[in-house]
């Protein structure tokens, strides 16, 4: 035996025939992706008998990933398998948030605050930031930008805030 607490029987909202409950609803995600794709290309041309037009593409890989994902879900019923896991939202949560605010502050504060502010943003998402090399790497890359798109590529951003400018 051993000194360490056991832990009770762990509870599932699954039902017992679903013996994989991480695959089942990983194939049940995919099929509901993959319909999603069906019904947004509905209104597409193409994929009647042989003509080809720009419906094509999106509705043979979302019949693809409905294949898949069935028989994900098929081997979540089969097999033994994990519960499922619990989610970490922070990361998801401040990368989003980080996009967003990337795209509000683009053109009012300009390429350098925008993407500085961005990066910060997304380094929120983990507990693990050590901010000092956050800092140093976030500048490096608002740099490389700066220079990258407005010059290399000849796109015009503003790199700086309106109020700056005039």
């Amino acid at each position: 035996m051993s000194d360490a607490p056991s832990q009770g029987p762990v509870k599932s909202m699954m039902p017992k025939w679903v013996r994989n409950p991480q695959d089942f609803v990983g194939g049940i995600a995919l099929m509901a992706i993959a319909a999603f794709a069906l019904w947004a290309s509905s209104d597409l041309q193409g994929m009647h008998g042989f003509s080809f037009g720009a419906g094509t593409a999106p509705r043979m890989f979302a019949l693809l990933l409905l294949g898949l994902g069935a028989a994900i879900a098929v081997v979540g019923l089969l097999t033994e398998g994990p519960h499922l896991a619990t989610y970490a939202w922070r990361g998801p949560l401040f990368v989003s948030l980080s996009i967003l605010s990337f795209a509000f502050t683009i053109r009012p504060l300009g390429l350098v605050v925008s993407a500085m502010a961005s990066f910060m943003i997304a380094a929120l998402g983990t507990p693990e930031t050590r901010w000092t090399e956050t800092i140093i790497v976030g500048v490096c890359l608002t740099a490389f930008c700066s220079f990258l798109f407005p010059y290399a590529l000849g796109l015009p951003l503003q790199l700086l805030p309106r109020f700056m400018i005039q």
